[in-house]
């Protein structure tokens, strides 16, 4: 199960890349706020689709409704992270784009390992993860240079 883990990372983060450019485009073309809606159904109706097919059902979808509020922040996360793309894209490039969300991403995943946010468990910051994360955060810098 790992080797298919480290798969779908790397199918989500060359996804992730595609979704910059689409978004960026399509924002540019109908609104960022309307192409953000607009990904948004389409999400709601794939995502449906596959539960359905999946679990033949709903499966536990209607436990969402009983979990802690705090657990809904990932789908206001998503929201955060589908807006900001198809906002800063036309802006200042996709790979600019794409180095911040990254740094971003690998600054906030160490706080969150280091400190067990969230329930997850703790895992400290070595000198070569952080020193990985500063390299990360300068390289993510340089790319707003054009």
């Amino acid at each position: 199960m790992t080797a298919a883990a480290a798969g779908l990372a790397v199918l989500a983060g060359l996804a992730g890349s595609v979704q910059v450019a689409v978004m960026g485009r399509f924002g540019s073309r109908i609104g960022v706020l309307e192409a953000l809606t607009f990904a948004t159904c389409v999400q709601v109706v794939l995502s449906a689709s596959i539960l359905l097919v999946a679990r033949l059902g709903t499966g536990g979808f209607a436990g969402g409704f009983r979990a802690p509020v705090w657990m809904w922040s990932g789908g206001l996360m998503g929201l955060v992270v589908v807006f900001t793309i198809t906002f800063a894209q036309p802006r200042i490039g996709a790979t600019a784009t794409i180095g911040i969300l990254i740094a971003g991403q690998l600054v906030m995943g160490a706080a969150i390992d280091r400190f067990g946010l969230f329930g997850v468990e703790q895992i400290g910051i070595s000198w070569p993860r952080a020193l990985g994360i500063v390299l990360l955060g300068a390289g993510a810098a340089l790319s707003l240079v054009r």
